[in-house]
């Protein structure tokens, strides 16, 4: 297996050939350092790499193996973590000025069941300021791009961690997703992002974006690789799908998450919700009367806990200056926001809360695109859908920040590629809990599309 072909590998593979010996952990490591010093330069992917504790810890790895000693299918795999999880003596920057020092005293939950797993960290990636925004256009450290053309955005905010994956400069990925940080970049760069249910996964440890929103997850090639993952992650088995022997129904909800889009990025996605009736499930048309009522609500108290989490800390307005404007004017409006706007909000999202439980308790998950457009351009702030013009944040949110608000959980699959090939995503939303049938309904699509095994241009 060449170098190239190796970076490319799924985990599951990768895994077999470390545990019988056929291939060395620090074999691993040193083709993962090697591609980071050629292609990061140009992606911006990693802040910071961490390359001689990788080193070291693919070392330990290869004495633990030769011994008998196999911890499971992470074990000596190298994966990154994006830049806002603590990692004990490593600085975590949260992609600001204000932590660009900043080096955290112990590990976050998720990153010490990581390296009890065997997984190895090779680094910390790239993000948008604080999380707070869609593009990862950093302007403290620079834009992530795209892997598939460097002129574009990789999404955000976990953009560095999906094009770390898309280029293969590591395995997988940790990011988080508050609004869509885990799936709108995943969608961009061709790959699997998964936010499971609220709460599944630890946040503790991770710098808050908006608390009742934010989710951990896995950013992955293959959606085998985010489910490997996902149960270290979340620190418990999956389990079984509750709907495993029985024909599948999936819901297709007209309006709001089909309204407003791109023309090729609805042809791909229609192609892909009707591959699933080929596949055996049955379509059948929800609805979900008051989502669009959600945007006003979910966005004012995304913003008022924003602004309490800096208040908190003491950053925000003590370091105002330190903040974008871009950040620090969402922050300006989190001051603005009156409590009973918060509490109207929290009514509202146990309104629609109680609507997509309603419609998941007759089908068994949701479908829908994950972006309605393919990756902007760095410079870009507005797209143009159809004979109109959004704002590109807007516009990126729109599809994803639903699922946070409610909490279910949601996986974005690629499901093919524009004319000027670049990845579109497909968003399959389940019931809390359920993250088993998202996988399998996932890995079932993929199996028969094979879109994970197309490599970008840059790699």
């Amino acid at each position: 297996m060449s170098a190239g072909e190796l970076a490319f590998a799924s985990i599951e593979p990768i895994a077999q050939q470390l545990r019988k010996k056929k291939l060395s952990p620090l074999e691993l490591i040193q083709t993962m350092l090697a591609r980071i010093e050629r292609f990061n330069p140009q992606l911006n992917a990693y802040l910071t790499v961490t390359a001689e504790q990788a080193l070291g810890d693919a070392r330990r790895a290869e004495r633990e193996i030769l011994r008998g000693h196999w911890r499971g299918p992470l074990h000596g795999v190298p994966i990154s973590l994006k830049d806002n999880i603590y990692t004990l003596g490593v600085r975590t920057t949260a992609g600001s000025k204000i932590l660009c020092d900043f080096v955290p005293q112990r590990d976050a939950t998720v990153v010490r069941r990581l390296r009890r797993a065997g997984a190895i960290v090779l680094g910390k990636t790239n993000l948008h300021e604080f999380a707070y925004g869609v593009t990862t256009n950093n302007p403290h450290f620079g834009p992530t791009r795209n892997p598939w053309d460097p002129t574009r955005i990789p999404g955000g905010s976990s953009g560095g961690s999906a094009a770390a994956v898309a280029a293969g400069l590591c395995f997988a990925s940790v990011g988080s997703d508050t609004g869509g940080s885990i799936r709108i970049p995943a969608a961009m760069c061709g790959i699997v992002g998964f936010k499971p249910t609220f709460g599944l996964v630890s946040c503790h440890g991770v710098v808050p974006l908006a608390a009742s929103f934010d989710h951990v997850g896995p950013l992955a090639r293959t959606v085998p690789d985010a489910a490997i993952l996902l149960r270290v992650l979340a620190g418990r088995d999956l389990g079984a799908s509750r709907a495993s022997r029985r024909r599948l129904r999936l819901g297709w909800p007209g309006g709001f998450f089909w309204e407003k889009l791109n023309e090729e990025v609805r042809q791909l996605a229609e192609a892909a919700v009707h591959s699933f009736e080929r596949e055996g499930c049955a379509l059948e048309e929800i609805a979900l009367p008051h989502l669009s009522e959600s945007v006003g609500p979910s966005t004012r108290i995304a913003l008022a806990e924003a602004r309490h989490f800096h208040e908190s800390t003491g950053y925000y307005p003590e370091r105002a200056d330190d903040y974008s404007e871009e950040v620090r004017k969402r922050l300006e409006l989190g001051g603005q926001i009156r409590a009973i706007e918060y509490l109207q909000g929290l009514e509202v999202r146990e309104q629609v809360r109680r609507e997509f439980d309603e419609a998941l308790a007759n089908v068994d998950a949701i479908l829908a695109p994950t972006v309605p457009v393919a990756a902007p351009r760095i410079a870009e702030e507005r797209v143009r859908i159809g004979t109109e013009e959004e704002a590109v944040r807007g516009a990126l949110l729109r599809l994803n920040r639903p699922a946070n608000f409610t909490g279910h959980p949601a996986i974005s699959v690629p499901c093919g590629f524009t004319r000027e090939g670049l990845p579109v995503g497909l968003q399959i939303i389940g019931r809390a809990f359920d993250e088993a049938l998202l996988l399998r309904l996932a890995g079932v699509y993929e199996q028969s599309h094979k879109w994970s095994t197309a490599r970008p241009a840059v790699a």
